[in-house]
Formats: structure tokens, sequence, C-alpha cells
């Protein structure tokens, strides 16, 4: 098959220009290979060149150039090796932005290229990340609806997974292992085929690796279908299969399918159920294989381990045979037993190496002593004194080695038992320390005894100020003012710390001893505190000053940046002097982003050790990543940031355009749920009225701009926020917003009635109108989701917008303000009723007042209030719908109702008079009423309201209502008029209950014959039609 022609060129062309043309080419390619090249160059300068040199080329031009180093069988391993792994994550990370962007040809002849490769590679190594190409891109071209739009892919699987050469078929098991779900919806269909290709190849007993990759390829189709039970119950006569291959895959120094075990230990261990005893004895028994590695030992533990907590029933039914079987131990004689119950036994004379000739062994045992204490801390601690008095015998032991061991694993414990080992231990441990520095013979284990020692004495002190300077921060931020008689007692000693403590290894107690100040000073207020704030700000100006060299982990950063805003709120408006000190830094942290990655299993494993970075898996072998640190520092930042808009107002006016730039786009900053990540919202969404406060004194034009540049995440983070308790704080601080946003709105419609402006001003406020009515319909919106999600939950919240949205609807308000602010009443009623009635006094008159108002938009909304109002408002809005009828028919009635201006509102009127007759029938005359409702159906502008309609009169029809009817059912006539032309009108969707009630109507008369004639013969043609369609439909 000849190579794509990605040039483009047509054959016309001179032969001259197509020379040239490839020769460019040509050098294009040569240099994108010497770019591949350099990605894989240690040094991190040239690195870091390609990279940015990399990311800068078009999607689509990577995609041509990284195919082509792939098939470039004459490229460097390494390079093609890149350039495939390189081309997997383009179509991983962008294949919306690029794939779609390619014309169907050059899709095609991808697809072509990629399989042909396969067919034509020889090295396995570079054959599997093709497959893992070929994997993604099938993955991106499963549609919504699970359609498979690679069918030449599922053929190449096929085929393959049959054909005599091995290479071909490792890579049909690689793509499916890789993507199990690539059948898509046709999986069922194929269901069999994919049964019998696992067997065939799990019994391929002349290739192993056939075995080891059907085994891994079945785990993964059991996982992918992890909720399929008839599925797993079908496929369950493939797991002897897999267990062998667990086993023989292990002798073969393979653990990938003892991990895929594991994995369906975790997430379907009742796929085990019918093998789940083969399964533990192969689990045991590889566990207690000692010339298997430690880490498959470790795997094949885990798989009962596993099982342990998921399927805890399950496992306990099989007991006898876990503890008829015994883990053997490990290689080294000396050895701490795993069982906290052996472990809370230990003696001296259990520990073998202790009493072991060769002092190798001696050595080794006091420094994996030294290595686990802190992983081992609670089965440790209470036999700390045997393990002390144990090691300290070795201090006099005859070989150097072993006494450096001793004052190592001495060291070392003092840090991870302090501060209780100094306070049990510090008579035995220095004296015997003190005789090991004179040991003069032995430099190293003087110089390491003397360090052991500082290690105790410096860790003691430390530890001990650390305790006391929190303990005093604790009691003085309970006792508050009941302090003020030890202030003097305490502040002396806390700023001599602060100003001495300036040592490396002493910068936790420093922060510590910042932040008991400036508690301190919060608690006594800032008339005691003031004696000594200059000294206190003065320090922490220096250690500010000094900000920039601090490292990133530096545990002052927090301490310093929670102690400006106390001191901010001890001094109030005095703060504001040093606010061109503090914000840098302050800016700096709150501006940290985390580092985050799309990551496959593989890469994810690779990081999984590393506790900074936390993981969600979103399917398909696929997770995020985001790395954690300098998120707390983050948090903090955004909420001292609150802090200072709170608390100096219009002297924080100078940042409130960089903070709000930085807190709106932190309205959404997800990941999982994360405590980090929702304080980091709060403050943001907290921030946002507080930010409009301290910018009052720039007028109303800055006001406006900031509004509006908040405004719509607000909106969005509303609908969007996964966290309830986030919601709330959104919520609260949009309802404030608006609450002060009335200011500027006020000062603007003051200027509208001000004689001097112009017409250029005209226009400029009419901009801001339309601006003002999309944020209405916006807020509107917002109001309605939330009233439907959460009832009168919310009430007490909306109170705070009750007197902006009373304002909304006063009559000489402008009509978008009068519609929405009735919008947002209608769903007060709708969705909050019978509480919606203390508000009654607030929008019930302006309500009935408006049904008949000029404006069709604000007659829409009151006509639309009436019908919820009869359908939910409970019985004390029953005088109302009495009084709305004749309001209602009135507008119905005008000359111009079904004007294309005005027959929404009109179908809305009309609706609410059905809605009065069916939900509060004792509130008008039914019978007087409903000849003339019936005269003005059916509707077919307004959907919803359609259907509300045809559903009462399909009420009244089925109830044989003699009104409707008609004396001998004359009136059929007329109702097979209206079913009719709302289905000519598209007036109900054909999925709607409603659609095949009115089409049995219709099949009730067509039994009558002579009526059904009678009925059909007063339609025209396309009514006919449409009934015909209907009764087809339904």
């Amino acid at each position: 098959m000849a190579g794509i022609d990605w040039t483009g060129r047509s054959e016309g062309e001179e032969p001259e220009l197509m020379a040239a043309a490839v020769a460019a080419a040509e050098q294009e390619q040569h240099q994108f290979y010497l770019l591949l090249g350099n990605l894989l160059n240690p040094d991190n300068a040239v690195r870091k060149q390609a990279e940015e040199t990399y990311e800068n080329i078009p999607g689509q031009s990577k995609v041509t150039f990284l195919l082509q180093a792939v098939r470039n069988a004459a490229a460097a391993e390494e390079v093609r090796q890149m350039a495939a792994v390189l081309l997997r994550r383009l179509l991983s990370a962008s294949f919306e932005e690029v794939y779609p962007t390619l014309s169907p040809d050059v899709q095609t002849a991808i697809k072509s290229e990629l399989l042909l490769i396969i067919q034509m590679e020889t090295q396995s190594s570079m054959r599997k990340k093709i497959c893992d190409i070929v994997a993604e891109l099938a993955r991106n071209l499963i549609d919504e609806d699970g359609n498979n739009q690679w069918p030449e892919g599922l053929k190449f699987l096929f085929d393959s997974v049959s054909s005599q050469t091995v290479g071909l078929r490792e890579a049909a098991l690689h793509i499916f292992w890789n993507f199990p779900g690539i059948f898509g919806n046709q999986q069922q269909h194929y269901l069999e085929v994919i049964k019998r290709m696992l067997v065939q190849c799990m019994q391929d007993l002349e290739n192993p690796t056939i075995r080891t990759l059907s085994a891994r390829a079945a785990a993964a189709f059991v996982l992918a279908n992890e909720h399929n039970l008839p599925l797993l119950k079908h496929f369950a006569d493939l797991l002897p299969g897999i267990l062998q291959a667990v086993n023989d895959s292990c002798y073969q120094n393979d653990d990938s399918v003892l991990k895929s075990l594991v994995e369906i230990a975790d997430t379907v261990p009742k796929y085990l159920r019918p093998h789940l005893e083969p399964t533990l004895q192969l689990s045991l028994k590889l566990c207690a294989d000692t010339s298997l590695s430690n880490m498959q030992r470790q795997l094949a533990l885990e798989v009962i381990v596993t099982l342990s907590e998921t399927a805890a029933a399950m496992l306990r039914r099989h007991t006898n045979i876990v503890w008829a079987h015994t883990v053997p131990q490990l290689d080294c004689e000396w050895q701490l037993c795993g069982d906290h119950m052996e472990a809370t036994s230990w003696t001296p004379n259990r520990w073998a190496c202790g009493n072991m000739p060769d002092w190798k062994y001696r050595h080794a045992g006091l420094m994996a002593l030294s290595a686990i204490g802190e992983g081992c801390h609670q089965q440790m601690e209470g036999i700390l004194n045997e393990i002390v008095n144990f090691v300290l015998l070795f201090l006099q032991d005859p070989h150097p080695r072993v006494r450096y061991a001793a004052c190592n694993a001495i060291g070392q414990m003092a840090t991870d038992f302090a501060p209780g080992f100094q306070k049990k231990f510090h008579e035995k441990v220095i004296a015997a320390l003190l005789q090991a520095m004179e040991d003069q013979g032995n430099q190293r284990v003087q110089a390491h005894a003397a360090a052991a020692l500082i290690n105790f004495t410096e860790d003691c002190t430390k530890l001990v100020l650390e305790q006391v300077v929190t303990s005093i921060a604790s009691v003085a931020d309970t006792a508050e003012e009941k302090f003020v008689p030890y202030y003097d007692l305490f502040i002396p000693s806390l700023k001599h710390i602060v100003e001495n403590a300036v040592q490396k290894e002493l910068r936790l107690l420093r922060g510590k001893t910042i932040e008991c100040i400036s508690l301190i000073g919060l608690a006594v207020g800032k008339e005691k505190f003031m004696q000594d704030a200059s000294d206190v700000m003065q320090l922490l100006l220096k250690t500010q000053t000094d900000f920039s060299e601090l490292e990133d982990d530096d545990p002052q950063i927090s301490y310093m940046i929670s102690a400006w805003a106390r001191m901010c709120k001890i001094l109030g408006k005095e703060f504001q002097q040093y606010l061109p000190v503090v914000m840098g830094p302050l800016m700096k942290t709150a501006s940290i982003k985390p580092e985050v990655a799309l990551l496959d299993t593989q890469d994810m494993e690779n990081m999984s050790d590393d506790d900074a970075w936390e993981f969600v898996n979103l399917g398909d072998q696929q997770s995020f990543g985001i790395k954690t640190a300098g998120l707390e520092e983050k948090a903090t930042a955004c909420q001292m940031l609150v802090c200072y808009a709170k608390e100096l107002k219009e002297g924080f006016v100078d940042y409130t355009e960089q903070v709000v730039k930085l807190m709106v786009p932190l309205l959404k900053f997800y990941f999982h749920d994360d405590i980090l990540l929702i304080r980091v919202r709060v403050a943001a969404a907290e921030s946002m009225p507080l930010l409009l406060e301290c910018a009052r004194v720039r007028g109303p034009e800055y006001l406006t701009q900031m509004w509006h540049f908040m405004c719509d995440a607000l909106i969005k983070a509303i609908g969007t926020e996964p966290d309830s308790d986030v919601l709330s704080e959104i919520m609260h601080s949009f309802a404030k917003v608006i609450v002060f946003t009335s200011y500027f709105l006020n000062s603007e419609l003051m200027k509208r009635q001000d004689e001097d402006y112009d017409e250029q001003v005209e226009e400029s406020l009419q901009d801001e109108d339309d601006s003002d009515v999309y944020i209405l319909t916006k807020v509107s919106d917002i109001l309605h989701s939330v009233f439907s999600s959460y009832k009168g939950k919310v009430l007490p919240w909306f109170e705070q917008l009750l007197p902006l949205i009373v304002n909304l609807i006063c009559p000489h308000r402008p009509w978008p303000d009068r519609q929405w602010g009735l919008c947002i009443f209608d769903d007060v009623v709708e969705h909050c009723s019978p509480s919606s009635f203390k508000y009654a006094e607030y929008f019930l008159r302006p309500m009935l007042q408006s049904i008949c108002d000029n404006s069709a938009e604000v007659r829409q909304a009151a006509a639309y209030g009436v019908g919820v109002m009869a359908q939910f408002g409970g019985d004390s809005y029953r005088p109302f719908c009495t009084e709305a009828l004749p309001l209602l028919v009135r507008v119905i009635q005008s000359a111009d109702a079904k004007t294309k201006e005005n027959v929404n509102a009109t179908e809305n009127c009309i609706s609410a008079v059905g809605k009065i007759m069916k939900f509060k029938p004792d509130s008008v005359n039914v019978e007087e009423v409903l000849p003339h409702w019936l005269s003005w159906l059916p509707l077919h502008e307004d959907k919803e309201e359609a259907v509300h309609t045809f559903n009462y009169l399909c009420d009244l029809i089925e109830s044989n209502n003699p009104i409707v009817l008609g004396p001998n059912n004359t009136n059929l006539p007329r109702i097979f008029n209206i079913i009719a032309e709302g289905e000519i009108h598209e007036a109900i969707k054909h999925e709607d209950p409603c659609t095949k009630r009115l089409a049995n109507v219709l099949r009730q008369v067509q039994t009558s014959g002579g009526l059904w004639t009678e009925c059909i013969s007063q339609l025209s043609a396309d009514q006919q039609a449409a009934v015909q369609e209907l009764l087809r439909i339904a």
C-alpha cells in the first residue's frame, strides 16, 4: 500500500515544483526527527526548548510528522517510540481539536496506515506502542450512541486474532486489552465470538505470550463490564485460564496478569466466587514461594487482603484454606512479624539478627530498625522500652560499624518517637551516647554518637517549645479578653523567639510563634496590643522583606499570611500602609497553579507512590491527577484576601482589579471533592460582594465593569457547583452582589432623567440597559433552577433579594424588569407553595394588574403566574383566581390577540383559564366558561402550555363531559379539528404521553363507523393526513 500523500498537490503541477516541494517536506521531516531526539535529551535546557517548539506545531502538522516518524523503519528506535507515544497522547488529549479538522480522505488514510504499520512492524515493543495508538483512535471513534465508526478496525482485530503470525495475534489482544469497549453497541452481538477468541488464545500452548495477553485482555473485559452481571456469569469459565496464566507468567518474571487479578478482586470480587478456592490456593502458593520476587509475593498476598475488604462474607467461608497454609518467612532470619498480636510480644531474644556471629547481620538489623520506626510507630511504641534497651547494648559491640548503626538507630528513634522518647529515655540514652563519644579509635562512631546526641537534645528543645507556643496560642484564642492579665508575661519571650530563631531547623517554631503573637493580639484587642504593635510589625516586615528568599515549602509562609490578616483585623484602617509590602507575596501564593496531568494506567502506576499527587479515575484506563503541594497555602492566601477586603473596604480599592481577576476564575477551581479546593472556591465566592464594596469610591462606571466581569461567572458557578455547601455560599454572595449593585443601577436611572444627556450618552445607556436585561434573564434562569431543585429550602436566602425583586415589578419600571420580576415570583408560587402565600402582599396585586399590560411579555409572565397559582397555590389563592378570570378573558378576546407579537401571551391566558377550571373549579362557573375555552383551542405556539390544555381536554373527553362532547356528540367534529390542528403545528411531541391519549380518543370514534366518517369528512385534506399520522405514530 502506498504511503499517505500529505502534500495535497495535484497531478498537473510542474515536475520542478513537485521536486522542490518534496525536498522541502523531507527537510521538515528531518528537522522533526531532530526535534524528537531533543525531546529525549538529558540536558534540561535542550529538552525544554524542544518541548516549547513541539507545543507550537499545529495539531494537523503534528499528526503528519508523527505518523511519518512512526512508519519510518529506518529511523532510530527511540525516535520512533517517542513519536508513537506523542501521537497516542495527541489523540487522547486533543482528539476533538485535531482529528475532525482533517479531511475524510486523510482520516481514512491514517486508519489504513496504522493497521498496515502493525502488519509490517518487526519490533515487538514498537508494535505495542502502535497498538496503543490504534486503541486510542478506536476509543475516540465510538460515538455517543455506541456506534463504532471504524469497522475496518474490527475486521483487522478478527483477522489478526486468527492469524498464523504470532505478532498479529499479540497485536489484536493488546488492542482489545487496551480498549475492551471497542465493539461498542455491537458487543452483545459479538459476545460469543469474543469469548471463543479469548478461550482459543488462552489454550495456545506453544506461545506463552499469547496466553498472558489473552488473560490480561479477558480480565480487562471483565473489569470494563463490572456491572453487567449476566455477562460476568457467562464469562465465568474463563477464570481457570486466567488463574493458569497468573501462575505461568509469574514464573516467567511477569506480574501483569497477577496485577489484573488484584484489580478483579478489588472491583468485581463476585466474578471470582465460582473459583474462589483455586484463587486462594494459587495466591497462597505464590506468596509462599521464595523463588519469586518480593513484589510478586506481595501482589499474591494483596489478592487475599483485597478480597477480605471487598468480599468479606464470601471469603469467610474459606478461612480454613487461608489459615491452613503458613506464609514462609523472608530470607533474613531476623524478622519482625507483621501480625499485631506478634508485634506486641517482641522481646530481645526474638531478634535473631542480634545473636548472629557475622557483624553484617547485626548491622543490617539495626539499620532496618532505623528505617521502620515511622511506618511501624503504633506497633513499636508499646515495646519501645525493650527496643531501646536492646539497641543500647550494641553501642558496646566489638565491630565499629555495628556501633555506628546503633548510634544511627538511637538518633532516628529520637525523631520518630519525639517528644515522648526524650521524656522517657533521656537518662539512659544521654549516658550511653556520651560514652560512645569517647570511642577514640573510631572517629566516625564518635561523630555519629555526637550527631545522635545533638539530634536528641535539639529535637527535644524545639519540639517542647513548639508545643508550648501552640498551647499558649490555643489558650489565648479561647480566653480572648480574659488573657489580658497574662499578656505581659508571654509577649516579651515570644518576640525574642521571633527575633532570634532564624536557623533553618527552627523555621516551624518561628512560624508558630508568629501565629501565637497574632492570636494573642486578636484576643486582647487593639488597645492592649498597640504597645507592642510597632515592634511586632517591624519583625514581620523584616521576615516579609526576606520572603523571596524563603523556599516554597517553608512553613513560615502560611503562618505569615495568616498573621498579616490577623494584624489587619487588629489595626483596622492603620494596616493599609503595609499593603504594598504584603500584597505581592500574598497574590503570588494565591495564584499558585497546581500541576495537573492526564495519565494512562501505566503512567499513574509510576507516580502512585508520590504522596504529592491525587488521582481521579476517569475510566478507560485513564486518570486525572493534580499535584496538591502548595494548595494549603493557596487556600489560606485566598481567605486572607477576603479578610483584607472585609476589614479595609475602600482602603483596599487599589487592589480590587487584580484580586477580582484572580478570584473569578477560581469559582470553577474543581477537582473531585478535595477540601482545599472547596476552601478556595468558598473564598472566591465570598470575595465578590466585598470587592464591589471596596470599589464603591471609584464610581458607578467602575462598579458596572466589575459587576459585568463577575456576574456571568457567578451565574455559571451556581449552575455547575457540585458541592452543596459551596453552592450555598455562592448563592449567598450572589444575593449580596445583587443587593449592592442596586446602588449603581439606581444611579444609572437617575442619569437617564438628567436633561443634559445627549443622544450619544443615551445610546451608551441603552447598551448598558441591554446588558442589564441580559443579566436579569440569567438571574431569572438561575433562580428558576434553584427553586426547582431546592424548593422552599431557599426561601430564607430569597428573602434577602425580596426588596429588589419587588422593586422590579413596580409600574414605573421598564417592561423587561417587570417581566423578569414576575417570572421570579411565578417560580416562587410554582415551587414553594403553600409557603409562597406569605409573599402575596408583594406580588399578587401587581401580577393581576399586569394581565392586561401593554407589553405582551409582561402579560405572558402574569398569565403564567395565574396558571401556576391555580395549579400549585393552594386554597389561599382561590379568590384571586376568580378575580383573574375576566382579565384573562379580556386579553383572549381582544382583536389583536392572535397576532405574532401577542399570541404567546394569549395562549398563556387560555392555558391559565384551563388550569383554573381544572384545579380550582369551585372558583368559577365551569359550565359557563368551558364552551368559550373550547372555542379558543388549540394552542400551538407555546408548546409547554399546549400540553397542559390537551391533557385537560383529554380529561374532559375521557370523563364524557356533556358540555365538551355536546348533545349526541355534536362537538366531536370540532374536537377532531382541534386535535388535527395541534398535530399539524407539532404542538405536542410524539413521545409525550398526551399524544397516546389523543390517539385513543380518535380510535374510540373510529370504531363507531358512521360517526367517524362524519368527523373525518369535515376535515381538510391536511387535517385528515394529520389524523392518520397521529394514529400511525401512537
